[in-house]
């Protein structure tokens, strides 16, 4: 029997979410250089989109990888799909960024030249800076066809050159036009000469320039003895992704990982992007000299590599940021408290970035130098580079703690840098535990074991976050972190650690665990809902979260709003229920993009006027709710509980960022009430935590609203 509910595409939805990303380049409310920086992460989205799930898609089309969950046949119209959205976005980009980037930075006195042609008074300036800057580095490459073809870096910009020997008569044009012509290609400059230069003032005006412009206005210097026809960017998307055994031993995932991330830049194309102004003939040349596919092009702008655009330099004083007020420190936490002493009173929960993160770093420092402290327990997914959450646990290792840290080599884009860590980690006496086979652990926590000094019983201390121990995406991603020392949260992540080690049979009374309980209790939760609605009592769920693509769970959603639960989901990517059908009328999705990254997985059930609710790592997708470990806890104290469900409705309040999400998936921005405040989500929430923050340094600023 046919299913009678209906979803989104995986991927076209996210691709709606990216375009929300995109529509921040439109408000000029924002600083002008925030809205070029929004262009920037949407086409840098765009690249690891291309990368990981348009190349998964494209090989199970080409037959050379089989899906349980596409045939070859939906894999092709999906791949066709998506570039038909993408080539819309991208003419609504191309669109936005010479119709009102590129005049109100002109507005600003900033003039940014889009093509090789300059005022007189640059033109000598722009020749010497390519002698003297730019020449040495550049190494053109003949193309013909079956004979000399050179391998294009992924992601690295290319120059196609056209071009025809010169004659020392002059010919007619027809004559001209007979000669065969030439083909070349030139990687760009990488680490040797910035992607935009700055040119000489003239007036009041400055000038900025795309170094690939300055290549092109002086081609003539590179091919002395030909005629250069006409040049055009190019670059090369390959796979990136790590296809391993993860159900091998330890040794050999490390083994495997080592090998096949250092063949990552030589994967497989999965696009190849072009300048659409490009002649056919010219396109037809490359296609068929490098064995590309037609189905792998994709048009591009003049100028690719957009996300380099966070790059571009901002020579007026008049056009700076405000600058964003520093992670607040809470006045309860001042540096003569301790963390410890606070949270055997009271459970604390911080809100980053509005928080500083140097609260949890003062937490591991505290567990170093705490003579009861017997080990230290962390999950590690993503930590920065020079990280200090991991400078922290070496340091509790060399004062003689035993630490415990779980690695997950298999955090995509991560695999490199976490296995540095680990190694580093393991050189200074850490116990390192590595991915377990088949499974991915993305639970964000931390343990702190202790006991008395004569034996007695003293608090050991949890810490369950929404997002990574990293102090970098920490003042970037809007996360939410708990530390506890209740014994039920505890003992439950004693014992998911000793899950992580191998140890069998455990037993969770409190946190909700991927693969073990949250399933049901998550279908008890939605049980309860419908219970209360159908005795015609209030009936209310809220779920904030990154993705929502489960069909199980999604199934269960449809359900509940047929009973009549009111449903308000805060998805910020991946949303594949639809809203405003017959069996979701009662479900609404916000999506918020805004200054920082939404991050957080909250859950709000009504519970008959008892409201419970949750935080963890987990997204409702399959690969969370089935293929991962995740921890959930639920939020026991009563204020902090009530100041998540203060958070949440700021969130549904807002409007100004946030956007309705339709059954197509279009961003309808929500629209203010005349009469009413503005809300702006993450600036009111940041107010409002300042407001209840006694002592909030003089020196810190106000978010705007």
């Amino acid at each position: 029997m046919e299913n009678k509910y209906k979803y989104f595409k995986r991927d076209i939805s996210w691709l709606s979410f990216n375009y929300r990303v995109l529509l921040e380049a439109l408000d000029e409310r924002l600083p002008l250089y925030e809205r070029i920086n929004f262009i920037s992460i949407y086409s840098s989205n765009l690249e690891e989109f291309y990368k990981i799930r348009v190349a998964d898609h494209k090989a199970v089309a080409s037959g050379a990888t089989e899906s349980d969950e596409e045939s070859v046949q939906s894999a092709r119209e999906l791949v066709e799909e998506i570039n038909r959205e993408v080539n819309r976005q991208l003419d609504d980009r191309v669109r936005i960024y010479e119709q009102k980037i590129l005049p109100a930075l002109q507005k600003n006195h900033i003039i940014f030249y889009q093509d090789s042609h300059v005022e007189p008074f640059h033109q000598q300036f722009i020749k010497d800076f390519f002698k003297e800057e730019i020449f040495p580095y550049l190494q053109p490459v003949p193309v013909s066809k079956d004979k000399i073809v050179s391998f294009l870096r992924d992601n690295r910009l290319y120059l196609a050159i056209r071009l025809y020997p010169k004659e020392e008569r002059k010919e007619s044009p027809i004559l001209k036009s007979s000669r065969p012509p030439l083909y070349f290609v030139m990687k760009q400059p990488y680490a040797k000469v910035p992607r935009f230069i700055e040119l000489p003032c003239h007036e009041k005006n400055h000038y900025l320039m795309f170094v690939e412009d300055i290549i092109k206005a002086n081609l003539n210097l590179i091919f002395p003895g030909y005629d250069v026809e006409s040049c055009y960017s190019i670059k090369i998307s390959r796979d990136a992704d790590i296809l391993i055994d993860d159900t091998a031993s330890s040794a050999d995932l490390v083994a495997q990982l080592k090998k096949k991330v250092k063949k990552r830049k030589i994967g497989d194309v999965c696009r190849f992007v072009y300048d659409r102004a490009m002649p056919h003939d010219f396109l037809d040349f490359l296609v068929d000299a490098f064995h590309i596919h037609r189905d792998e092009l994709v048009p591009g702008d003049k100028h690719l590599n957009l996300e380099d655009l966070r790059h571009l330099p901002n020579p007026s004083k008049s056009l700076h940021s405000p600058e964003k007020p520093k992670p607040m420190k809470l006045t309860i936490l001042d540096e003569k408290e301790s963390i410890f002493n606070y949270v055997a009173r009271k459970d604390l929960l911080l809100y980053y970035p509005y928080h500083s993160f140097e609260h949890f770093i003062h937490f591991l420092y505290e567990a170093v130098h705490n003579p009861e402290t017997r080990e230290i327990m962390v999950t590690q997914y993503r930590v920065a580079e020079n990280s200090a959450v991991i400078n922290t646990l070496i340091a509790a290792a060399q004062n003689g703690k035993k630490v415990t840290v779980f690695v997950e080599l298999k955090a995509r884009f991560d695999e490199e840098n976490n296995l540095a860590t680990a190694e580093m980690m393991q050189a200074a006496g850490i116990k390192i535990i590595y991915s377990i086979p088949g499974l991915k652990v993305h639970a964000k926590v931390a343990l702190i074991r202790r006991r008395g000094l004569n034996g007695e019983k003293i608090p050991s201390y949890a810490y369950i976050s929404t997002g990574n121990f990293n102090e970098k995406t920490a003042t970037l991603y809007a996360d939410c972190g708990l530390f506890t020392c209740r014994k039920e949260i505890v003992n439950d992540l004693y014992n998911l650690f000793r899950t992580l080690q191998g140890k069998e049979d455990p037993k969770f009374t409190t946190l909700l665990v991927a693969r073990f309980n949250l399933i049901p209790e998550l279908n008890r939760l939605i049980d309860r809902e419908i219970a209360l609605a159908d005795q015609g009592k209030p009936a209310r769920i809220i779920l904030k979260m990154n993705a929502l693509q489960d069909p199980a769970m999604i199934d269960r959603l449809y359900e509940a709003s047929e009973h009549g639960v009111q449903t308000d989901l805060i998805i910020r990517g991946i949303c594949c229920l639809i809203p405003d059908q017959p069996y979701s009328r009662n479900i609404r999705i916000t999506r918020i993009v805004d200054s920082f990254l939404e991050h957080a997985r909250i859950w709000y059930f009504g519970n008959g006027g008892n409201p419970k609710v949750f935080m963890g790592s987990p997204d409702w997708m399959r690969r969370n709710l089935y293929r991962r470990i995740e921890a959930i806890t639920p939020v026991l104290d009563p204020d902090l509980r009530n100041s998540l469900i203060e958070m949440l409705t700021i969130q549904l309040a807002d409007n100004q960022k946030a956007c309705r999400v339709d059954a197509k998936l279009q961003n309808i921005f929500k629209k203010r009430t005349p009469g009413t405040p503005a809300i702006r989500a993450q600036y009111t929430l940041y107010n409002w935590l300042c407001s209840n923050n006694t002592q909030q340094p003089k020196d810190q600023p106000a978010m705007p609203q």
